[in-house]
């Protein structure tokens, strides 16, 4: 092969081939690069880690503090309140219990005021028994005592014939007694039972009694 014709072949190519790296290397000079701006995203996550260091220092600063609180003992104050609780309890027993008590007392008062008011004297009816108007409470209506003996009675306090239904033969005779020989041979045996009768106010009966017991003898 003639050598002249070799160089023909290669000086082409050697200067195809420079000339394409020149055009490489020319067109990556004149091209530009690409620039990421992460500069405001940067500075969000820097807020952010500002502001959880700021939460974790206030935290710790809570923690400290509370760490650093002295415990108070409220045990002496807690039993001092449990036993005003308690007395105040007894204290509030004890006012239920007398307003029971007031409320039965005020039961029995009415009905005892009832009770009084049904056996009320009736001036009325006494006298239509007997004819003549008729004392409350005089103790002469007892057949058998008059009035030195009547005076007997009251000086022993029995006053109403309430009070003489209720006193046993033995004191009706410790009253007479009292009087002397001159009394003591009365027999007070019927009176108590007379005086039961005027004091509730069986009138007719009563009459009727007297009527069949001359002198108030049994």
């Amino acid at each position: 092969m003639n050598l002249d014709n070799i160089w023909c072949w290669i000086i082409p190519l050697l200067v195809g081939a420079i000339c394409a790296l020149l055009g490489y290397l020319l067109g990556k000079g004149n091209s530009k690069t690409e620039v990421i701006d992460n500069t405001e995203e940067l500075n969000s996550w820097k807020s952010k880690n500002g502001k959880l260091q700021a939460d974790l220092d206030a935290a710790n600063a809570k923690l400290n503090a509370t760490a650093n609180t002295p415990v108070v003992d409220h045990s002496a104050a807690l039993k001092a309140l449990e036993t005003e609780n308690a007395k105040l309890k007894t204290d509030l027993d004890l006012c239920q219990g007398k307003l029971k008590s007031a409320a039965s007392t005020n039961v029995v008062s009415s009905l005892a005021a009832g009770a009084v008011t049904g056996l009320a004297f009736n001036a009325a009816d006494a006298k239509a028994a007997y004819g003549k108007k008729i004392k409350q409470d005089d103790l002469k209506i007892v057949e058998g005592i008059g009035p030195k003996i009547e005076g007997l009675f009251h000086n022993f306090g029995i006053k109403t014939w309430k009070e003489l239904s209720e006193t046993p033969i033995e004191k009706c005779q410790e009253v007479l007694n009292s009087g002397g020989e001159r009394y003591r041979i009365h027999n007070p045996g019927s009176w108590p039972l007379q005086a039961k009768m005027a004091y509730e106010g069986k009138w007719i009966e009563l009459v009727k009694w007297q009527d069949e017991h001359k002198g108030g003898k049994l």
